[in-house]
């Protein structure tokens, strides 16, 4: 009798090709990812840590990117008719744990610089993060044609560290509310925007 092999669980694995090409276990949940995005052009998700919003995060990544060979045998492939692909503008800022305010706006900073790389710089007087993230979704819907969408995962990690700390949490509340404040201003050049936080 032949015996079934099992597929290896993705533990600890937040990123939705590596599972997808390694044949790894991954539960069908495209179907409501999809009812999702064309429900809400604005989402916030706040959940506990070890919660799947990373992988979320990822997944949503793959399907706007357009990588519909990733979605193969899934629902969303079947949903979806277009699988037009969008410029994917992601910022993870884990990796702004831990930081004072100088450090928090070079993070932010080398974020932006990895995108203009690609989108291009704004003028030489957009320096401030939120200068610049206006300016990169404005350039990248006007150099692809197609709306930008924002993926931000952990919105809230520069904060959780100094949540008691009243001067240190103010400074760095206003660096960030800074940041976000373009994604009200560029709705027009938006296609969909997504955040994760814990908070």
């Amino acid at each position: 009798m032949e015996t079934k092999q099992l597929k290896r669980l993705p533990i600890g694995i937040q990123t939705f090709s590596t599972i997808i090409e390694e044949n790894m276990l991954y539960v069908d949940k495209t179907e409501y990812i999809w009812k999702m995005i064309n429900t809400c052009k604005y989402i916030f998700l706040s959940r506990p840590r070890r919660f799947g919003k990373s992988l979320l995060i990822s997944t949503l990544q793959a399907y706007f990117e357009g990588r519909r060979e990733l979605f193969k045998g899934l629902a969303i492939e079947q949903l979806e008719k277009e699988w037009t692909a969008y410029p994917v503008l992601r910022f993870d800022l884990s990796t702004a744990k831990h930081c004072n305010k100088a450090d928090l706006e070079l993070e932010l900073s080398n974020k932006l610089t990895a995108y203009e790389a690609v989108y291009g710089r704004g003028a030489a007087d957009q320096v401030k993060p939120n200068q610049r993230l206006q300016g990169l979704i404005e350039r990248a819907h006007a150099q692809t044609g197609h709306q930008v969408v924002v993926l931000i995962d952990e919105y809230d990690a520069p904060l959780l560290d100094v949540v008691h700390k009243d001067t240190a949490l103010d400074e760095l509340r206003q660096v960030m509310r800074n940041f976000y404040s373009p994604l009200k201003a560029c709705d027009a050049h938006l296609q969909f925007v997504f955040l994760t936080g814990i908070t």
